[in-house]
């Protein structure tokens, strides 16, 4: 096992009966045990049902039934998507005991691809950070400098499988949450095309932005864990047609003939020197393939952040007033029904979460919706319809991922505003649906990762995953 580094490659191996699914539970069981007491990327491991599910899949293996590049590969699942029989806690106070009776289908996915479910991953309170630090239960560290945040808030899944405890985990993306601590923890992390993963049994934040993604040490796994995940789902009014979709044999194409542009917005003085050499190291290896590569100009780009922030804020506000001590969740009755409302949302969620609910709740008031929320509507098509403009001339788009690597542990809580201000680079690709991925390129001075990121066209994962693969090759050879 120590010397099998990819999903695919372990997978092969089992089904061949060179290793025995259980032996690769071991092995990442052994990992989890030496790493997990310092890291805390768990808040729930199923090891019973893991071992069960393992006996279960050898059984196959043994009658030849055994099928799927990912099959026998252990996974872990950020703690926001609903597990049948598991604790499902978004965490949060308000979830601590919620046990769903039903998995959501990104799961229900993993489990008929013959993937094991080890455990649910430590996230920021209902997803709402980029830190993993406003969990109820504790922060995670990052594997890379244990004195850093692993990003967020899917920081759990990527720090997981950054430090082995994992090979393959899935996080959500609602402003860069997938791709942010993939690029902090110097993994492969996507938000693909929205509606491409079902948001069925995903713990809402912000309906409109929510996409399920996977996450991976290289390019290839990411890549197969992607393809199992995209399938269209009746349960999901979002959920898009589109075919199966195969990006491994498209991986190796390569960019010869692309058109790449370079926002130049985003070299401005907030951008970390060394992220910015980062981009442009990627930048020639692509050259060095046969793209071309252009700067071209984003006047929005200002407008990014504040736009976000508006229209979550609001629809958090809107999806997280069920949450009231009636009807499921934590429940603090005291009083009449108003009393008990309040000290049940004032227990039961963390200052994070309280913020953004008054920004939001704010932003939907008589007298301000015209002037904030249906203005912020307005001004999302605008970015919308500059990255349309810019995806005619240009294949895809490439940039940072975050003006920074990862920041120490409790720096983002001494001023929230400059760390919304982070998520610059990456809630483009959510305000418009549009897929994108954080590829590793290098590391700065401290011996913190670097990623960058790649934005593409709607349903066009497929170039991509062949654009980042080549980043991959290109900086590994270097």
């Amino acid at each position: 096992m120590e010397n099998i580094l990819s999903a695919l490659s372990l997978s092969e191996n089992i089904r061949s009966g060179k290793l025995s699914v259980r032996e690769a539970l071991d092995a990442v069981f052994e990992k989890i045990e030496q790493k997990e007491e310092r890291l805390h990327c768990f808040l729930t491991i199923d090891r019973e049902g893991a071992y069960r599910e393992a006996e279960a899949l050898q059984e196959k293996v043994m009658r030849g039934e055994a099928a799927g590049p990912l099959f026998g590969v252990p996974v872990a699942v950020k703690d926001n998507l609903c597990t049948k029989g598991l604790r499902t806690t978004c965490g949060s106070k308000m979830l601590e005991e919620f046990v769903p009776p039903y998995d959501a289908t990104a799961v229900k996915s993993l489990r008929d691809a013959g993937m094991i479910i080890l455990g649910k991953t430590n996230l920021d309170e209902f997803a709402m950070g980029n830190t993993t630090e406003t969990s109820y239960f504790g922060f995670t560290r990052n594997p890379h400098g244990e004195a850093y945040v692993p990003g967020g808030s899917s920081g759990g899944s990527t720090a997981a499988v950054a430090s082995g405890e994992c090979l393959l985990a899935l996080g959500t993306d609602t402003g860069g949450s997938v791709r942010q601590p993939a690029s902090h923890c110097g993994v492969v992390g996507v938000k693909p095309t929205y509606g491409s993963v079902s948001r069925y049994g995903l713990i809402a934040y912000c309906s409109s932005m929510d996409q399920v993604g996977p996450i991976a040490r290289n390019v290839s796994d990411c890549a197969a864990l992607m393809e199992v995940l995209c399938s269209w789902d009746e349960k999901d009014s979002t959920s898009k047609r589109r075919g199966r979709l195969e990006l491994m044999p498209s991986l190796e194409q390569g960019v010869a003939g692309r058109r790449i542009g370079i926002p130049k917005e985003y070299f401005d003085a907030s951008l970390d020197p060394q992220v910015a050499e980062a981009v442009m190291g990627a930048a020639r290896a692509l050259e060095r393939r046969g793209a071309i590569v252009k700067e071209f100009s984003l006047p929005l780009f200002r407008y990014f952040v504040p736009d976000y922030y508006l229209i979550a804020c609001a629809e958090a506000s809107s999806n997280l007033e069920r949450y009231d001590g009636m009807k499921y969740g934590f429940s603090k009755r005291e009083g009449d029904l108003h009393e008990t409302y309040r000290k049940t949302r004032a227990q039961g969620f963390g200052d994070e979460m309280r913020r953004r609910i008054l920004l939001g709740t704010f932003a939907l008031s008589e007298g301000y919706y015209d002037a904030y929320y249906l203005k912020a509507l307005k001004v999302r098509r605008l970015i919308a319809n500059a990255f349309d403009e810019a995806l005619r001339e240009f294949d895809l788009i490439l940039g940072p991922v975050a003006p920074s690597t990862a920041p120490r542990l409790g720096e983002a809580a001494k001023d929230p505003v400059q760390s919304y201000m982070a998520d610059a680079y990456t809630v483009p690709a959510n305000l418009t649906g549009l897929p994108a991925i954080s590829v590793p390129c290098r590391r700065d001075d401290k011996g913190l990762p670097i990623g960058v990121q790649l934005m593409g066209r709607a349903f066009d994962e497929a170039q991509l995953f062949a654009a980042a693969r080549v980043i991959e090759k290109e900086l590994q050879d270097a």
